[in-house]
């Protein structure tokens, strides 16, 4: 049995705690906050309650799996899934809306032909079948392996097909998100609906590589979830199963420093002064967090990957509403932007805030967020560049402004607000300038790569968002079960079989 340090609590952090309690070793958590679940944070107040990180899940299989082996009840037995049908429903700066149908490839393709015409339909299932041959190219190294020594394959090799080009009687391979939409869809709103999923991470479609056609197919073929009661009841299942797992958690003990003996890991220094000893240190922490913890030490082995430290975060505004949601609203509306320009120049840091960006609206049908039916609880989310700083009251009414082209008569309903930004989001987790990571993703040289969850110094791991295989909640499962498994099986382990 052996002694292992945990640095932080978010989900990563802890689905790797259980699965190591699991295999028989001594798990410690050491959380510098008070309370658990990094990003999955919860606002409440007189009755309402709002999730302030992610809202939906996507991949619930991962977290099944985690329940699965690490106890008897499954996820279903700990938290209420609920399937979010339609999926997403957006409206288009023309102003053409359409609702698309939750993991099914069938339902989207006939509600684009419903909603923009069978031409552009076709396009999209076209797509949507290449995107699969991207995600079956690339899963298994991306997802379910430790990085590659060799991770350069994955840095060089697009994983998106190339495809016919009937004009020259040749193929052409796209190189970038915004080429497989201008060579492939063509229909601006169907440009539009691709690179919406590279902008929700801040991601630049012009310099994002084709292999993140992944992002849409995931969503149409594994769906989008919601946890009744919020998404923080998905963080509370994982921290209770850690409990039943006889996992220790130490909140409010803040990491200063990684302990080194004989060139391994040995422990923590924590704040207080006090020495955590251990056998080996799981690090679920920001790389500059990091960087400070390894005190100049080379944690990072060589050949590290290019990577990305995140250059995008979000700003969220939490809406108290007076009157019910109306029945039949969809979960999540996404309010596309007017001016793409001024959005991809905000994004890149070369220009102000956009005063009508891209946002997100989230509506959840639940009880459990309202003080009574008369009420109705919503988010509204936009990306902003990380460290992003703004008069954020007057951002919040930009934003409101934008959501009320999909909710008329919004202003008139709302009973208090409240904004969270940049800052929260940098308090909460420790990134620098409140920084949300992005999946990884094949191709692009590897810049969107991310470090082995292994580093230089012999029993240090680095779990969750800011390691293999990046960000989102199924990722950070996935680095979980990763570094679960380097530690039990050894270097040798090249994951679930």
């Amino acid at each position: 049995m052996a002694r292992i340090a945990v640095i932080g609590a978010g989900t990563g952090a802890m689905a790797a705690a259980a699965r190591l309690a699991v295999a028989g070793h001594r798990v410690a958590v050491y959380e510098r906050t008070e309370t658990y679940g990094g990003a999955l944070r919860r606002l409440e107040r007189d009755g309402f309650a709002f999730d302030t990180g992610p809202g939906l899940l996507p991949l619930p299989a991962v977290y099944r799996d985690l329940f699965v082996k690490t106890g008897k009840e499954p996820l279903e037995a700990c938290v209420e899934l609920v399937q979010v049908d339609p999926s997403s429903h957006h409206l288009f700066a023309d102003g053409t809306r359409v609702s698309l149908p939750n993991a099914s490839r069938a339902g989207v393709v006939s509600a684009l032909e419903e909603s923009l015409g069978a031409d552009a339909a076709r396009r999209w299932g076209d797509f949507l079948v290449r995107a699969r041959e991207a995600w079956d190219r690339s899963r298994r190294p991306l997802l379910e392996e430790p990085l590659w020594p060799n991770w350069q394959v994955l840095a060089e090799r697009e994983p998106y097909p190339a495809v016919p080009h009937r004009k020259f009687l040749r193929t052409r391979t796209a190189g970038t998100l915004a080429e497989v939409g201008a060579w492939e869809l063509r229909d601006p709103r169907l440009i539009t609906l691709l690179e919406g999923h590279a902008l929700a991470y801040g991601l630049d479609p012009r310099d994002t590589p084709a292999s993140a056609a992944v992002l849409p197919y995931m969503e149409h073929a594994f769906g989008m979830w919601y946890v009744r009661g919020g998404m923080r009841e998905l963080a509370r299942a994982v921290y209770e199963r850690c409990l039943a797992r006889r996992v220790e958690f130490h909140f409010g003990a803040e990491a200063v420093g990684v302990l080194e003996k004989d060139g391994r890991a040995a422990g923590l220094e924590l704040a207080d002064g006090a020495v955590a000893e251990a056998d080996f240190v799981v690090a679920g922490v920001a790389p500059g967090v990091l960087d400070r913890l390894s005190r100049g030490t080379r944690v990072r082995g060589d050949g590290e990957v290019p990577g990305r430290r995140g250059t995008a975060s979000r700003v969220t505004v939490a809406l108290a509403l007076r009157g019910g949601r109306p029945e039949g609203t969809p979960h999540r509306t996404v309010v596309h932007t007017e001016d793409r320009e001024a959005e991809l120049e905000s994004l890149s840091g070369a220009g102000g805030l956009p005063a009508r960006p891209t946002v997100t609206v989230l509506r959840p049908d639940d009880p459990a967020l309202v003080p009574d039916a008369g009420h109705e609880a919503v988010t509204v989310t936009s990306v902003v560049p990380a460290g992003a700083e703004g008069t954020w009251d007057a951002y919040a009414g930009n934003l409101i402004a934008v959501a009320e082209r999909a909710l008329p008569g919004l202003r008139d309903r709302v009973l208090w607000h409240e904004v969270r930004t940049p800052a929260d989001i940098a308090a909460e987790t420790g990134a620098e300038g409140g920084a949300v990571p992005v999946p990884a993703l094949a191709a692009a040289g590897g810049r969107l790569l991310h470090p082995a969850n292994s580093t230089g110094l012999t029993g240090l791991f680095t779990v969750g968002g800011w390691s293999h295989p990046g960000g989102g909640l199924p990722h950070a499962g996935m680095s979980g079960a990763l570094v679960a498994g380097l530690i039990v099986e050894g270097p040798e382990f090249r994951g679930s079989q």
